[in-house]
């Protein structure tokens, strides 16, 4: 009976083990979109076990930082959060409006371009679903402030795409995950980006370009946020529903513009609470 009960419990060390090595999340960089001498990268989350399937989820995470600040490794410990559950995920980095000597604007870079890189990012995802693993009806975007307006940009935003990109690729997305997202572009700051091309202000705007039949959403947002302020978000969560889209709209009391203030985890985007909601949303839909 000893000795059984040692090959058993060797066995079953063995197979957490498997397991375990099995669950361990990889990084891969990948360039997905090059502009002139400058390739842009994403950086891929997955399993082996994911890798083994064809039609995984694709989460696509753009950051935020005002279209001229922030990096995409502040969604990396939310892609291996994802990953780690079966997602395969990526956080792309697009062009900034900054200066190489780290002053702003950029006169050649606006949230424009930003817009065209996050809308070639989905593009990219759905035609390469295939060597990527993922189902390409199955990609759900997904972003902080600037990052949760680019997100939208890519469901929203028909007329602005780049040269290169082959326009019979869908770049909407199947679901959309808001955190802060700015969802009105009429602001100061967004006009000083653009410099000479402000009068093109309305066509970033994802309010002003609001229309039936978006992706179903979530959204988060803190009550004291000066940043996206919360009648703004309140105007757009109206008209979303007035257009019979489904919009889930989470709000908090006392909360700023980064949700996870003092969870440095998560980059102070959000903390596990709101990766919560967002996880029984994402099974709602089927991902």
């Amino acid at each position: 009976m000893k000795y059984y009960f040692l090959i058993i419990a060797f066995s079953t060390v063995q197979v957490s083990a498997s397991i375990a090595q099995d669950a361990a999340v990889k990084m891969e960089t990948i360039i997905y979109k090059s502009v002139g001498n400058t390739g842009l990268a994403v950086d891929m989350f997955y399993t082996d076990s994911a890798r083994q399937k064809n039609d995984n989820t694709a989460i696509a995470f753009f950051h935020g930082g005002g279209w001229a600040f922030g990096d995409a490794a502040e969604f990396h410990e939310a892609c291996r959060r994802y990953a780690g559950k079966g997602y395969i995920t990526f956080s792309f980095q697009y062009r900034l409006s900054r200066n190489e000597d780290g002053t702003y604007p950029n006169p050649d870079i606006t949230p424009i371009e930003a817009v065209k890189d996050a809308r070639s990012a989905i593009r990219w995802l759905r035609e390469n679903a295939e060597m990527l693993n993922i189902d390409p009806a199955k990609i759900v975007a997904g972003g902080q402030s600037a990052g949760g307006q680019l997100a939208l940009s890519t469901a929203l935003l028909d007329s602005i795409n780049e040269n290169s990109d082959d326009l019979n690729i869908s770049p909407v997305p199947n679901a959309l995950l808001l955190f802060s997202s700015n969802v009105n572009t009429l602001e100061p700051w967004i006009e000083m980006l653009l410099g000479d091309r402000r009068k093109e202000i309305w066509s970033i705007s994802p309010y002003h370009n609001l229309r039936e039949g978006m992706p179903p959403a979530i959204a988060f947002h803190g009550e004291k946020d000066d940043q996206v302020l919360p009648y703004i978000v309140g105007f757009f969560n109206q008209k979303m529903s007035e257009l019979g889209n489904y919009f889930e709209l989470h709000t908090y009391p006392g909360r700023r513009h980064y949700l996870g203030e003092g969870n440095e985890k998560y980059s102070r985007y959000f903390d596990e609470e709101i990766l919560e909601k967002t996880d029984l949303f994402l099974e709602k839909f089927g991902f």
